[in-house]
């Protein structure tokens, strides 16, 4: 093993650089960290470094551990012996893990074998394709084994059409062993074709090695069931949502204990992203966005007991806390960002409630470079409310100056805007390159209770596009704003919200941005690939013409319908392999656009799904999108 200062390891490629403001060539430098856990002696920490190299468009990893209290990262060339595996079970003698197999015929030469040069795909329901990917009648399904080598796998779903892990993102955090290493228990939505598609109801199923039977632990719900864990003291607990087709629901945690299942947080006034329980068992530790950050909660577990459940906010602060890590004495470990910082491992002590800084993979970098400033501002809207909006100003900002401004609609449209870190849509970038950024927490975020969560929902284009305007002519009171030269961007809702404000902007806005943007709501609905995201958030099918809610939807609400009002240029950026706002969408829109006589520019990337994931594109798309307002801005 080797000793390694990450001011040698990072430093290295950005001394030449020589830049003291965030450039894109500097960001797609920096080390990405992944926390992994503690180590078996809980005495170090465990992470991951990700490293893209443009000149070779791609990422490379290395694995380091560093103690619980600070200190030089070592780096290991594995993680076995630091570790505790979890997917072996209690007892250490068998082991879970998860395989992609083959079962249904889909490809033409699976159900013409004498025509094995055909590319034919052949579906008869929907999801034929999810995210990224088509189709082929492969799934994920979840086996184990003796834990010896040679050992034969067991397929715990075979025959069955259903993916555990789940898909596109899931992975072995979907399955679990129960305590007394008998059991299997995995989150899997057991739905195929069409009821796939318009459905949300996943489930946690438990499988017995002994009886080879399955048994459906969270069967009185319709909604998501996801995350399982069991408590020190064996209760098994997991997140919830209640609604069927509702994917932004309240997430809730939920504990069984003997028989009973207990909603901790059913009277708080938010929704959970990740859990972890304390060592004793006595409480949950969990994250949740809250006025535009993400902080650390807890909340206890009172048992049987008449105990009254109180839900407590720890930490504060304009950072997120994001991933848990696990318990050191009286320490808490996380990883932490905020708007200039990418992630680092921090940890936080509970009874000093003090933060410490663990890892410093790009403290040095960001060390040499004049960062910018991030405010809060609280906006009144039309509807006499109180919003959040983000300000950052450009490093060595100077109120005497004025600056281009852009107005930065979120996606989701149920995603928090919060102290995250992005390497694409990067505020601290922005601002270095000249722009005051103006981030609204309209309607639809969470973090500022669940009702104002929820309301976006079927009002696509109502109360929200008050907001964002709300918050761009707040801000643009500023002196140093130059309101002549004010931009509009975002991308997937955020997109949207481009083409829809382009129809609407009553000419506040001198150009456009939009990345894989839902541009026509009818063709949304016949192409996305979640339907129950459609069904919900519009209503409806737009066939449904005694619908109000869903004809409102996909004609008043619908941004196609409103391309005679485009008076500005319009950058669209579209990735080929987006399935949940695919290619038409840009298509239609930059075809408007030229049609209507608008300077218009579209920027296809054939092998990007609805993010921007190869270095060397990811750099196209920050030249194409800076060079953009440097032309029309």
């Amino acid at each position: 093993m080797k000793k390694v200062l990450f001011t040698t390891l990072i430093m290295m490629s950005l001394n030449a650089i020589g830049q003291n403001v965030m450039s894109p060539e500097l960001l797609w430098k920096l080390g990405r960290v992944t926390a992994l856990g503690l180590s078996k002696d809980e005495k170090n920490v465990v992470f991951k470094v990700s490293t893209p190299s443009v000149a070779e468009n791609k990422s490379t990893s290395k694995l380091y551990i560093i103690p619980v209290n600070g200190g030089n990262a070592t780096e290991i060339k594995d993680t076995k012996d630091v570790l505790k595996d979890k997917n072996v079970s209690p007892d250490g003698k068998f082991l879970v893990y998860n395989e992609e197999v083959k079962i249904d015929k889909v490809l033409g030469k699976d159900f013409y074998p004498n025509l094995d040069k055909s590319d034919a795909q052949i579906y008869d329901g929907l999801d034929y394709r999810h995210w990224d990917t088509w189709n082929e009648g492969k799934f994920n399904h979840v086996f184990y084994k003796e834990n010896k080598d040679g050992a034969a796998g067991i397929d715990i779903l075979k025959g069955e059409t259903f993916d555990s892990p789940q898909k596109p993102f899931g992975g072995d955090e979907d399955y679990i062993w129960s305590p007394d290493g008998k059991s299997i228990l995995y989150v899997c939505k057991k739905k195929a074709g069409t009821a796939y598609a318009v459905s949300t109801n996943t489930n946690i199923y438990e499988y017995n090695l002994e009886t080879q039977k399955t048994i459906n632990r969270t069967e009185d719900n319709l909604g998501y069931d996801t995350a399982p864990q069991f408590s020190p003291t064996g209760n098994l607990t997991w997140l919830q949502m209640k609604r069927d087709g509702y994917e932004a629901d309240k997430n809730d945690i939920i504990v069984e204990f003997k028989g009973i299942k207990t909603n901790l947080t059913a009277n708080w006034d938010g929704t959970v992203d990740n859990f972890i329980w304390s060592k004793d068992g006595k409480n949950v530790f969990f994250v949740a966005p809250v006025d535009g950050t993400k902080q650390l909660f807890t909340v206890n577990f009172p048992g049987l007991t008449k105990m009254a459940i109180n839900v407590r906010q720890i930490t504060n602060g304009d950072f997120d806390v994001a991933d848990l890590v696990g318990f050191a004495g009286d320490d808490i470990i996380v990883t932490r960002t905020d708007m200039n910082h990418a992630a680092e491992i921090y940890s936080y002590n509970l009874k000093k409630n003090t933060w410490k800084q663990i890892s410093n993979v790009n403290t040095d970098t960001y060390k040499t470079l004049t960062l910018s400033k991030t405010e809060r501002r609280y906006v009144t809207t039309t509807d006499g409310k109180k919003m959040l909006v983000w300000v950052i100003l450009p490093p060595n900002f100077d109120a005497t100056k004025k600056y281009p401004t852009l107005l930065f609609c979120q996606g989701g449209p149920q995603s928090a805007l919060t102290q995250s870190y992005s390497f694409r849509w990067n505020f601290s970038l922005m601002a270095a390159k000249g722009y005051v950024v103006v981030a609204p927490n309209r309607r639809g975020m969470p973090g500022h209770g669940v009702a104002w969560n929820e309301q976006i929902s079927k009002d696509w284009g109502g109360q929200v596009m008050d907001d964002y305007l709300s918050a761009i002519d707040d801000v643009a009171k500023e002196n140093y704003v130059d309101k002549s030269r004010l931009g509009c961007v975002g991308a997937s809702y955020g997109g949207y919200s481009v083409f829809y404000l382009a129809g609407i902007h009553n000419n506040r806005f001198k150009t456009f941005i939009a990345h894989d943007g839902v541009f026509n709501t009818v063709s949304m609905l016949g192409t996305t690939e979640e339907v129950f995201f459609n069904n919900w958030d519009f209503g409806g099918a737009y066939w449904e013409k005694d619908n109000a809610v869903a004809q409102k939807s996909y004609t008043t609400f619908n941004p196609a319908t409103l391309v005679q009002n485009w008076n500005r240029p319009i950058l669209i950026f579209q990735g080929g392999k987006d399935f949940r706002v695919p290619i038409g969408q840009g298509q239609e829109a930059f075809q408007a656009a030229q049609l209507r006589g608008l300077k218009s520019r579209f920027v296809y990337f054939p092998d990007e799904n609805h993010w921007v994931l190869h270095p060397q594109n990811a750099q196209v798309w920050q030249g194409e999108f800076f060079k953009w307002l440097n032309e029309t801005l």
